[in-house]
């Protein structure tokens, strides 16, 4: 055989071999399928999850942290069985069902993963919740067709698809649309535009609702039932740049839980139905480390990293909890965080990054004091200035707190003599940016001065006693910089305890749904005197103000509008829900969140992480949430707030011209409440 003609033989014969060893480990590799891809088949990200079989350490470890975690959240004996009105929609015993869930074999580490989040889920509480990066949100699973909730002419309701459906799926899906576009039936092939407003009478052969009842059971995050009925739908938010658009949890799942979808619709000027199928499609997450095989998945994406665990803040530096992944707010800077406390909600559905149309979008500019996300509007009529607030944080504390004021001060010297704040998809923030922007609103008065929140109490466990004392015997933290602080902390009576003092002692000791526990003294007000200068007049009548949103107001969100609409009688309009069931302006109130690394952090300070109290470093790269503080009641004062009654004054229909724009939205409230 000629030298050349051999060669070409045996490198033909390589790539050959080579090529046949690639595709065994392919087939033998699930997660080698979906590496290196942006777009896959929701089946074979199942696939790559389903391969990791659980191991009895990690599987050991997560329930460890979670449990003792939970040690120090306020609502585990509350949420065995809430109060009125929440006794059917809150009853999880968590201690109870992680019990079961330790002695439950699992086919997977994957199912592992999906009974424990969604038993904490059904807490209804979106500052307890358990993230593991290696399944949620490393891949989204998408559809191109977004829903609304629309009200007829004759006054019924119907699902939609939402007219913006296909403005928003080619903008932000272009490089997957044709496959979209591909699977339509023949007769609409190609025709994606054309479902955009399309009446929809089934989904997967039942009513819609049916769809939209069986999320509001798995999807968390907010008590009220009406509020999760919401979250199914498409909406909109003030982001740090423009206005963000949400998906809503139909067109967008944190698993590759659905692989497609069959609707019966009725398109917008057609009298015929069309039945389709559509298929999911996983986009890989940014956020998401490359891999090209299972080894590379597991090591670059489900291993704790830097963050995942808390440190000794007097021998390491701190990073970034992964907890920030899952809250829903836009990053803070790491200085602003710690320095300024936080209540915000942890949800499965990252921040969103996709663009409302700029159709849908405010035309005019925002106005000087406008800040992240954050603008200031003045409205056609000359008089209804908008506070389009997305979010308590995200931006520099005091870049926020000048801005809020620079912006209504803004709108009153351009005349303005009514306010709307849009807080839709706010999942709260820095508290004391909620007290302050309560405070400049309404001035000077005793619902404001010197406390615009809640009087709260943190749940007082033997570990968390410890901590202070450590904190006091060995003055662990000079800086102030624990929570566990006395310094950091005031009495019922607005009087900051002595450096020496253990606030933790003596609890006050109650029973909770037949079960001892122990909170706190009634802790006083944490933010005045502000940082800066409030004005010394109120700059809008409560009478009107109004407070908007899609219910979906959680945490510092909360704390605001419960403050402003039981103290100062503000009115409030919940867009778009259900009229059979009563919408709800907030939910998920607390009065601080935290999370396991900040715990654990509080622990290795106070140098007892070898106390038996104390949770395990966490081994895979994941994040447990809580409610560290709740927030006592202003009707009843006795109770958490948590647990009492926000119903809306209003809930504003949607119609086919309100959907998802803000500007129309504002001009219906103004002339339905502020005329």
């Amino acid at each position: 055989m000629a030298p050349l003609y051999q060669f070409l033989v045996l490198s033909a014969f390589g790539f050959i071999f080579a090529n046949a060893v690639s595709d065994v480990q392919t087939r033998e590799d699930p997660c080698a399928v979906i590496g290196g891809q942006k777009w896959v088949a929701p089946k074979d990200v199942r696939a790559c999850f389903e391969s990791f079989k659980v191991d009895s350490a990690i599987k050991s470890n997560i329930l460890d942290v979670v449990s003792k975690t939970l040690a120090f959240h306020t609502s585990v004996n509350y949420e065995i069985l809430a109060p009125e009105p929440f006794s059917q929609l809150v009853h999880e015993d968590l201690f109870k069902d992680i019990a079961r869930i330790s002695a439950t074999h699992y086919g997977s580490e994957y199912d592992f993963h999906i009974d424990l989040s969604r038993t904490i889920k059904r807490l209804n509480d979106g500052h307890c919740s358990w993230a593991n990066f290696c399944y949620v949100t490393s891949f989204l699973n998408f559809l191109p067709i977004p829903l609304a909730l629309l009200t007829e002419i004759d006054g019924s309701q119907n699902v939609h698809i939402a007219p913006e459906a296909f403005q928003v799926a080619s903008a932000e899906f272009a490089d997957e649309i044709s496959v979209w576009q591909d699977a339509l039936p023949r007769s609409l092939k190609g025709e994606l535009e054309s479902l955009s407003g399309a009446k929809v009478l089934l989904i997967n052969g039942k009513p819609p609702f049916d769809a939209v009842n069986a999320n509001a059971l798995i999807a968390g995050s907010f008590q009220p039932l009406g509020t999760r009925q919401n979250g199914f739908f498409s909406s909109y938010a003030r982001s740090t740049a423009s206005f963000s658009y949400s998906m809503g949890n139909f067109a967008q799942q944190s698993l590759p839980l659905s692989d497609s979808v069959e609707l019966v619709i009725q398109r917008v000027n057609q009298t015929k139905l069309d039945k389709i199928t559509l298929p999911y499609r996983a986009r890989i997450n940014p956020t998401t480390v490359a891999f090209n095989s299972s080894a590379s998945y597991r090591a670059n994406n489900c291993v704790a990293v830097a963050g995942t665990n808390g440190v000794d803040i007097n021998v390491s530096s701190l990073a970034p909890s992964p907890a920030a992944k899952f809250q829903q707010a836009p990053p803070q800077p790491a200085s602003s965080s710690r320095k300024h406390l936080l209540n915000v909600i942890m949800d499965t559905a990252p921040w969103s990054d996709v663009v409302l149309p700029p159709v849908l979008q405010p035309s005019a500019p925002a106005l000087n004091g406008s800040f992240g996300a954050g603008a200031f509007y003045m409205q056609k009529d000359g008089i209804t200035g908008v506070l389009a607030l997305g979010s308590f944080s995200g931006d520099v504390f005091d870049v926020m707190q000048s801005g809020m004021l620079q912006g209504l001060m803004t709108l009153k010297q351009m005349g303005a003599t009514q306010l709307i704040v849009d807080v839709t998809n706010n999942g709260g923030g820095f508290i004391c940016m909620a007290h302050w922007l309560h405070r400049i609103i309404v001035g000077p008065k005793s619902t404001s001065v010197p406390q615009a929140g809640l009087d709260t109490k943190a749940r007082d466990g033997p570990l968390a006693r410890q901590i202070v004392q450590q904190i006091i015997d060995k003055n662990l933290d000079p800086s102030q910089n624990l929570l566990y602080n006395p310094l950091n902390w005031n009495d019922a009576n607005g009087v900051q305890f002595p450096a020496t003092d253990n606030w933790l002692l003596p609890p006050v000791d109650v029973k909770i749904n037949g079960h001892a526990d122990a909170f706190s003294q009634r802790l006083g007000q944490e933010c005045q005197p502000f940082s800066a200068t409030p004005p010394d007049v109120a700059l809008f009548n409560s009478s009107k103000v109004v407070i908007v949103s899609n219910g979906r107001c959680a945490s510092s969100c909360s704390l605001f509008s419960i403050t402003m609409a039981k103290e100062e009688g503000v009115r409030t309009v919940v867009v778009g829900g259900s009229k059979d069931v009563k919408q709800e302006y907030c939910g998920t109130v607390g009065g601080q969140s935290t999370d396991y690394s900040t715990i654990d952090t509080e622990i290795k300070t106070a140098l007892l992480k070898n106390s038996s109290l104390a949770p395990p470093d966490l081994l895979v790269n994941g994040a447990q949430g809580i409610t560290w503080r709740l927030g006592f009641g202003i009707q009843d004062t006795t109770q958490p707030e948590e647990w009492q009654d926000h119903p809306a004054d209003l809930n504003l229909p949607l119609t086919p011209d309100l959907v998802n724009n803000p500007v129309a939205i504002w001009e219906a409230v103004a002339a339905r409440l502020l005329a």
